[in-house]
């Protein structure tokens, strides 16, 4: 697929997809629903509650991402609530069911290898319970879990994505100048 420069981790996820028929706008505008320090990991397309959208897979949470013209519909699953996946596959499509504290989502219609591949990746993040120091869910009433962190962990977190090539120098001393001026 095309590259939609949206940001490193973003497109090297999109680039992966088989299509991105009818994702693009929700590939473009993902960054808007993302956490501060959050990455995205892996992307894939499917319907679940009445609309085709975006699954994202991220360091922190599973997000279902539909920005439709005249609706918007996000939908996370933190990886700490998720307590078990199934995949299940035919011929070219399958189904992807998320169990999370008593709740099932259905996401239909993915890509039969995109479908399979996010499945595996996320029990691995189950069997893990999160992410590395990644915490399972964002503090009450915040908009991201980088409100509750401290400075430092702040910094650190955003030196581990320079260092993995996920944001670019300019952004990482934007980034790191933000950081510091909310002390």
């Amino acid at each position: 697929m095309g590259m939609f420069n949206v940001r490193p981790d973003i497109d090297a996820a999109a680039a992966k997809l088989s299509s991105t028929l009818g994702s693009k706008r929700e590939i473009q505008r993902l960054p808007e629903v993302l956490w501060e320090g959050e990455t995205v990991e892996m992307l894939a397309t499917g319907q679940y509650g009445g609309g085709a959208g975006l699954i994202a897979m991220t360091n922190l949470r599973l997000i279902f991402y539909k920005n439709g013209i005249m609706s918007q519909k996000v939908e996370d699953f933190p990886y700490g609530k998720v307590s078990s996946v199934q995949w299940q596959g035919g011929i070219m499509m399958g189904t992807l069911t998320v169990y999370t504290s008593g709740n099932r989502a259905d996401i239909k219609n993915m890509p039969k290898d995109q479908g399979k591949a996010l499945a595996d990746s996320l029990r691995r993040h189950i069997a893990q319970g999160t992410a590395p120091g990644a915490p399972a869910t964002a503090p009450a009433g915040s908009p991201a879990p980088a409100a509750g962190q401290d400075v430092a962990s702040r910094l650190a977190t955003l030196d581990q994505l320079r260092g993995q090539g996920l944001v670019s120098e300019q952004e990482y001393a934007q980034r790191r100048a933000q950081i510091l001026d909310s002390l």
